[in-house]
Parts: structure tokens; C-alpha cells; sequence
């Protein structure tokens, strides 16, 4: 019986039909910072920026050469997969149908159009991705078709897994792996990382990264069952995922629910500034969980440690930008929001703005609603160059008997007026 490390062997040949290894590159940057030798599998330099394309092009190879004869292929997927499976139907030559949410990004939708040329149709429907889902599944029953899953098959974490094969050969002559660092949405990716080390006899310490606002892993490893959840934070939309997947899970279910961090949507946006401004790296969300995680460890835990972090994607769209620095900004407490109980009289904006430092700047100033004659709701959103400014301005206010709240971290009222 063929290993599953062999296998993923005969992936990794296959694949290089498409694109050479991603590289592993020790950060000079990250290193430093850490005291660790850290390095980055840069999934996010594949030719659609992430690993997807591994899975859905073994996925491919494998149904083809079982004898399967379907002229159709059919996903659903708003993102990176939706993107590696176009890539794949055009190497294949094989018809592929795409559907996608209509709320989509339009340079989602380009990208995959561009890789899958006229291979691929893009269908859109239905406002979220189960809905999508679902008519993608009924399209791929009456049409005879054959359904390519982003994650939760053995043959996708089959090529997800020639990730690990790659990091074994790139590491440094004598040079073994302390920790490696995974991103998890459906778990793909971690199954097959982890069941090619395991197999090989090599045994790194794990850790999983998930969004905070989708922990379907680490809920699921703490009850001991796959769990779905009722509600999930979609920014990190190439991991946000309300339920681990089934073969996925039985590959990943021995493992302790303390392996598993979640990462805070806003401290990994930081963490996307950083990368970008520092090592001009651009990175998706998901693509920046690894690297997030290392502010989760102590120097003196990791120093000296060889820690390989996976990079997952790259497929950033830079209209997000704004809202990414406005994330990361309030994260590291440059800028906070409050609504003031706002005199109508002259001169009390004059006064106000007399209370601000030379390194803090009015971000946005915006009449909520004129509650009595005298006094008006006004939400200001306020800029420093230094998160202890607003230690001085709390002060300030109150010996001037400003009247405020601050809603930077009240997500109720700061979602329906920031």
C-alpha cells in the first residue's frame, strides 16, 4: 500500500508542471525581532498567490487519471480556491463553472476570469456563500457535473501537503524545523502539513492560527467534535469558516485545543501594515496569521528556535486598505472614536480644538443628532502619534467638563456610526 508521504511525493513532482517550489526565506526582519530564525514558505508568490492551487491541481490529476470522463467541473468559492481551480481547469483544458457570491469583489471575480480564460464560467449568486453553495452543488447534480471541494477531500490535502514536502528540502543543510506556524480555515492545509511531518517521523511543534471571529477548530477540539458555528467575523474572509471539515478534522482531532491561537482581527491588520511598510510584503489576511502569532510568544520561549511560518496568500485587494489602517490604528491605540455632548454655542469648537496636543488630529468630526436645543451628539474620531496622548486628553476633558464616551471598543455602537 502506497504511504501517504509517497503519495504526496508524486503530487509534488506533478505539480511542478505548473510552477517551481514557493520559496522558504529566512526574514532577516522577523529574526531580529523574535530572536528566533524565522522563516517564510511564501505561498503567496504561487502563480495565483496562494496555495490553493495545489489541492484543486491534484485534486485534477487524480480524478483524471482514475478514469473519470466529466467534461465539467464545478466549485463554489469567493476567493483563493475559486481562483486555483480556474488556473487548473485551463492547464487541464477542462470546462469549469465558478460560483461565487454577488457581493464578490469585482477583482476577485477578474482574477479568476483571467486565470481560467474561456475555460471558465463565473456564475454569481445569492448575497452569502452558503446560498452559493447550495446552487453550486444543485448545478453540479443536474448537470452531470464534477464537484472540486476547496478543502475537505483526501485528494486536496494530498497537494496541500506538498507544502511540508518543500519545506523539507529548502530548510538548511542540518537544519530541522522547531515549530511550524499554520494558518486554518477549513483545515486543508494544516491536515496535510501535519500528516506528511507525522509520517516522516518528523515531529515539529504545531501551531494553528485561527481568526478569533471563526474559531471552528479550536471549539471543535475542545468539545472533541466537529462544531459549527452560529456566527463568524468574515474579515478574514480566506479563513473564515464556521466548520471545520469533516476528513480535515480526523486528521487534526488528536491534537490539544491549546495548539490552536486565535488571532484578533485588528492586531493582524497591524500586523498587514507592518509586513507592507517594513519587508514590502503584501498579504491578505489570512496570509498574515502565521506571522501574527509571533507576538503571542515570548522572546525568551522561542530564542534561538527554528520556526517556519506559512504564508498562505497574497490576494489583496487594495480598496480594503483604508479599513485594514483604520483597524490597526485603533489596535495599537492611535485612534480612537467618542461621541460629546457638544455645546451649541460659539466658540465651543474653538475651544475644544484648544485642548488637543500638537500630535493629535481631528479624523473625522460628524453631527449624530442635535438632542436638545443646547447640546448637540457629535462623533469625533481622533488621530495620535502616541497611544499615552490620550491619557493627557482624558484628563484634559475632564477639567474642562467636556461630557463623552468612548466607543473605540464598543462594538455595538461602533459598527452602526464609525
Amino acid at each position: 500500500m502506497t504511504s501517504f508521504a509517497d503519495k504526496v511525493s508524486v503530487a509534488a513532482t506533478a505539480l511542478r508542471e505548473l510552477f517551481p517550489q514557493t520559496p522558504l526565506q529566512e526574514n532577516s526582519y522577523l529574526s531580529r525581532k523574535t530572536g528566533a530564525h524565522v522563516f517564510l514558505k511564501r505561498e503567496d508568490l504561487s502563480p495565483v498567490r496562494s496555495y490553493k492551487i495545489r489541492g484543486a491541481f491534484n485534486f485534477f490529476r487524480k480524478t483524471l487519471a482514475a478514469g473519470n470522463n466529466a467534461e465539467l467541473f464545478v466549485c463554489a468559492s469567493a476567493g483563493n480556491h475559486a481562483q486555483g481551480f480556474a488556473f487548473v481547469c485551463r492547464h487541464f483544458g477542462k470546462k469549469g463553472v465558478v460560483f461565487m457570491p454577488v457581493t464578490t469583489p469585482q477583482q476577485k471575480i477578474d482574477k479568476t476570469r483571467l486565470f481560467g480564460g474561456d475555460f471558465v464560467e463565473i456564475r454569481l449568486v445569492g448575497d452569502f456563500f452558503d446560498a452559493c453553495y447550495r446552487a453550486a452543488l444543485d448545478f453540479t447534480e443536474s448537470a452531470g457535473a464534477h464537484m472540486v471541494p476547496p478543502f475537505d477531500h483526501k485528494d486536496i490535502i494530498e497537494g496541500q501537503a506538498t507544502v511540508a514536502l518543500e519545506i523539507m528540502a529548502q530548510l538548511p543543510e542540518g537544519r530541522t524545523a522547531d515549530m511550524v506556524v499554520l494558518p486554518v480555515g477549513g483545515g486543508g492545509l494544516a491536515a496535510g502539513v501535519t500528516g506528511y511531518f507525522h509520517e516522516i517521523g518528523q515531529e515539529p511543534r504545531f501551531v494553528f492560527c485561527e481568526p478569533a471571529g471563526a474559531a471552528s477548530l479550536k471549539e471543535s477540539l475542545r468539545t472533541g467534535k466537529r462544531v459549527k458555528l452560529n456566527q463568524v467575523d468574515n474579515f478574514v474572509d480566506g479563513a473564515a469558516v464556521a466548520e471545520i471539515g469533516r476528513e480535515t478534522f480526523r486528521h487534526l482531532k488528536e491534537f490539544d485545543e491549546s495548539a490552536v491561537r486565535l488571532i484578533p482581527e485588528n492586531r493582524l491588520c497591524a500586523t498587514m501594515i507592518e509586513m507592507l511598510n517594513i519587508e514590502g510584503v503584501v498579504l491578505e489576511p489570512a496570509g498574515a496569521l502565521a506571522i501574527d502569532a509571533l507576538k503571542d510568544f515570548p522572546r525568551k520561549e522561542i530564542r534561538g528556535k527554528t520556526i517556519v511560518l506559512v504564508v498562505s496568500g497574497g490576494n489583496f485587494d487594495f480598496e480594503r486598505l483604508p479599513d485594514v489602517k483604520e483597524r490597526a490604528l485603533r489596535f495599537e491605540g492611535l485612534k480612537k472614536y467618542f461621541i460629546f455632548r457638544f455645546p451649541q454655542r460659539p466658540g465651543a469648537l474653538r475651544d475644544f480644538l484648544g485642548l488637543l496636543g500638537p500630535d493629535d488630529d481631528i479624523a473625522r468630526f460628524e453631527y449624530l443628532k442635535k438632542s436638545a436645543r443646547n447640546f448637540g451628539s457629535v462623533l469625533i474620531g481622533i488621530e495620535t502619534k502616541d497611544r499615552k496622548n490620550f491619557e493627557v486628553l482624558a484628563k484634559r476633558f475632564h477639567e474642562a467638563g467636556w461630557a463623552y464616551q468612548d466607543i473605540t471598543d464598543n462594538e455595538t455602537i461602533a459598527g452602526l456610526v464609525i
